[in-house]
């Protein structure tokens, strides 16, 4: 830990993964809280001797040996930290004054302080008791991926092999010569590793990959009863919905069924790409609810949504989090989930190469409604595209299609942010300002965050941000839990 360094994350502050902790002649026992949260999630740094403002308080001299070797002591009791942790930390001198480092890296057991099982939210450490958070810790620290375990006893019969023929002509359509032409159908699923062999355990057999793209639809609930997709239309009846479908079938035909709704549902207004007209709607929506059906956590409890309102359209799934906080082109690092689902929708044409879709979301939602989506990684994937019914956006005001890849986009970036958007929005009959709106945006991927980190998002002051939580609080919208450090925001008009 270098000096520089040090000063840079006494400047940032405290966030998912740092964690600064007051420190006299012993250790603050929500020390080990923040340990385990750590390991649970990414790691971290914490700095003991550290005010929670980033003010070096520091350590006495004289405690900082029995200090260390007390914690050290902790990290390996089963009673305290379980399963046991080694860690070393590290005495540094900043200013004149002792400061205590620990470096705690992310660990693929999930563990217990005491008996229970913490979680890093933002700059919080949070007690798991939901048995749907647990199983989605558990989840993101498999080794392996879930869309590869075999289910022997699953056999042709219980496949839709009826859709292979609409499989196979959608990937000639993208490609002449694809080798699916002349296989049988044994041949193409195991072309497509759906049909495959655990190395490790010697078993053979479909896997469930092969059972989500093409199972009948009693296979599936009973190797995975939660499985369904929920989309709702809510623009009159907020509390409720307008229309809804619930859609529990193979993904071959909930991606259509999906986009039916889709396209029942949105506007799908006039563009001109190259000098071709394109739909708009189409390609948005595409890369919404192709993400949510193919990197999804197939064996999360959690629900996928797709749900259409005034303002914004947005679909949220369960996701084996390799990260948190949000996406964009510069910042893009793809992670594959569910690399045979994936693939397989690749070579039929309903998916691009991994990555694609961020690039095309941030590029066709400024042209649907002159403004940027927000796409949020964490236990539960978000992707949120803004909606305005009178924004409008002819082709000749836009880049030409070779200046546009090169230059067009990051302008329109920083464009899109101001082209159409209004000052105001109406939510659940309430009138909200851009940066309430903005707020809520923030809260909807990550309900812990603080004043302070909502504050460096947004781009506004600290103070603002806690007058505009007030007045969401006034109008009902917002609700707290838990105490100031340690609790979350509710959205209540969802």
């Amino acid at each position: 830990m270098t000096d520089e360094r040090l000063e840079t994350l006494l400047e940032l502050g405290e966030n998912i993964a740092v964690e600064f902790k007051r420190c006299g002649n012993g250790i603050e026992s929500d020390t080990y809280e923040s340990v385990c949260s750590f390991l649970n999630r990414f790691g971290g740094d914490i700095f003991l001797g550290v005010l929670d403002d980033g003010t070096v308080e520091g350590v006495p001299e004289q405690a900082v040996t029995d200090n260390i070797r007390n914690f050290v002591k902790m990290a390996n009791n089963p009673d305290i930290i379980n399963p046991t942790v080694y860690l070393v930390p590290e005495k540094i001198v900043y200013n004149g004054k002792c400061i205590i480092y620990i470096h705690v890296p992310p660990s693929s057991e999930v563990h217990r302080y005491k008996k229970a099982i913490y979680d890093r939210v933002d700059d919080a450490d949070v007690r798991i008791t939901s048995t749907g958070q647990i199983a989605a810790m558990y989840i993101r620290k498999q080794n392996i991926f879930t869309e590869k375990k075999i289910y022997p006893y699953v056999g042709m019969e219980h496949l839709r092999l009826d859709l292979l023929p609409l499989c196979r002509r959608r990937a000639l359509n993208k490609r002449q010569d694809h080798p699916w032409k002349d296989m049988t159908d044994e041949e193409l699923l195991k072309s497509a590793g759906l049909l495959s062999e655990d190395f490790s355990t010697g078993e053979k057999g479909f896997n469930l990959a092969a059972v989500m793209l093409l199972g009948k639809d009693d296979v599936i609930q009973a190797i995975c009863p939660a499985y369904k997709t929920d989309a709702l239309l809510r623009k009159v009846n907020r509390d409720r919905y307008d229309d809804r479908e619930i859609i529990k079938t193979n993904l071959i035909e909930s991606y259509e069924a999906l986009m039916a709704f889709a396209k029942k549902h949105l506007w799908d207004k006039f563009y001109l790409e190259d000098g071709v007209n394109i739909s708009l709607r189409d390609k948005i929506t595409r890369e919404m609810l192709t993400n949510m059906l193919i990197h999804r956590e197939f064996t999360s409890p959690y629900i996928a949504k797709f749900i259409i309102e005034e303002n914004q359209m947005y679909a949220e799934n369960a996701c084996r989090a390799s990260r948190i906080g949000e996406i964009t082109p510069e910042n893009l690092s793809p992670v594959p989930k569910n690399p045979l689902i994936a693939a397989f929708f690749n070579q039929i044409g309903n998916a691009d190469e991994l990555g694609s879709g961020t690039r095309n979301l941030y590029k066709y939602s400024r042209r649907y409604s002159g403004k940027n989506p927000s796409i949020i990684e964490g236990d539960i994937f978000k992707i949120i595209v803004p909606l305005d019914d009178t924004y409008s956006l002819d082709a000749e005001n836009l880049p030409s299609a070779k200046v546009g890849d090169k230059v067009g986009d990051k302008v329109g970036d920083k464009v899109g942010d101001k082209v159409g958007e209004p000052d105001f929005y109406l939510l659940a009959g309430n009138l909200l300002t851009k940066n309430q709106r903005n707020i809520l945006h923030c809260l909807e991927g990550n309900p812990g965050m603080s004043a302070t980190l909502l504050a460096k998002e947004i781009g506004i002051s600290s103070r603002k941000v806690e007058n505009n939580i007030k007045k969401l609080k006034e109008l009902g919208i917002l609700q707290r839990h838990g105490s100031p450090r340690k609790g979350y925001w509710e959205i209540k008009y969802r």
